[in-house]
């Protein structure tokens, strides 16, 4: 009966099994660690060397200057009367279910007569650059303009009110990093000193510093922008600024602008205050 195997009866296990099993784990452990340590190091050679894939992986930080440079396109494009607005960041929404973040906004404002803004809109779309894909289509809000400023990074604009344009760039929600740094004002002398003639001559010579706006021009230089808090609107402000206006560019029942020393004033005149700006804008 040697070397039979009777029916019913399990074949003997050989004395190499349990040696070939445990060799046969350790080259599956082996195989594991060498496929872990290579997926590590390719995540950290794209980190490095890859740019984003999704809007999550930059910061605020990171996304601030691309914001700052895209403004400073949209004055080059928007022309004479076009004002910066302060940047606003917006905190608190949720970058993923376990993270928070925020948004930052910058904008311009560009006063034109009643009628004139979506000429203005597509003026704008043809002087961005070329790679930003920028057009203007008309929607059931009106006229608006869509632009890829890069790194997800997006430009839009629209009416928002008769004879005013404005233009947002946008991040959407990102992690925070180090926050974002608002670009340095340099020196506002000129416009500072325009704007508070301005002001003398509506009847409001005293009032709180005015609030200083930058962006940096795409040929060099910085687009600067000061605003007077609201003042009480004399019976003509046009009227009341003529003594003081040099170069006119815009009278409208919404706003009159001038040029005075290469700095354009706007008086926004479509509310119960006026809100005077003075800005110096950048080369087309």
């Amino acid at each position: 009966m040697n070397g039979v195997v009777q029916a019913g009866q399990a074949p003997p296990t050989g004395p190499d099994r349990p040696t070939s099993s445990r060799r046969w784990r350790r080259v599956l452990l082996v195989a594991t660690v060498a496929w872990a340590v290579l997926l590590a190091a390719l995540t950290w050679a794209s980190v490095r060397n890859d740019p984003p894939t999704v809007r999550e992986q930059r910061s605020l930080a990171e996304a601030g200057p691309v914001v700052d440079r895209a403004i400073g396109e949209l004055v080059a494009a928007a022309g004479d009367t076009a004002v910066l607005t302060p940047p606003e960041v917006d905190r608190g929404c949720r970058v993923t279910p376990f993270a928070d973040g925020a948004a930052l906004s910058r904008g311009v404002a560009v006063f034109v007569p009643a009628g004139g803004e979506r000429t203005l809109l597509e003026q704008v779309a043809d002087r961005l650059p070329e790679d930003w894909r920028a057009g203007v289509r008309v929607t059931p809000d009106g006229p608006r303009l869509r632009a890829d400023a890069s790194e997800f990074v997006t430009v839009s604009g629209g009416i928002e009110r008769d004879g005013r344009v404005r233009l947002t760039v946008d991040t959407g929600c990102r992690p925070i990093g180090e926050g974002y740094a608002t670009p340095g004002t340099g020196a506002a002398d000129v416009e500072t000193r325009v704007l508070a003639e301005a002001l003398r001559a509506l009847g409001s010579p005293d009032g709180p510093a005015p609030e200083l706006v930058t962006a940096p021009c795409p040929g060099g230089g910085t687009a600067r922008t000061a605003h007077a808090a609201g003042v009480p609107a004399p019976s003509s402000p046009a009227a009341a600024l003529a003594p003081v206006t040099r170069f006119p560019l815009l009278d409208t029942p919404q706003a009159y602008a001038y040029r005075h020393d290469q700095v354009t004033v706007v008086a926004d005149l479509s509310g119960d205050l006026v809100v005077v700006s003075a800005a110096t804008g950048c080369a087309a």
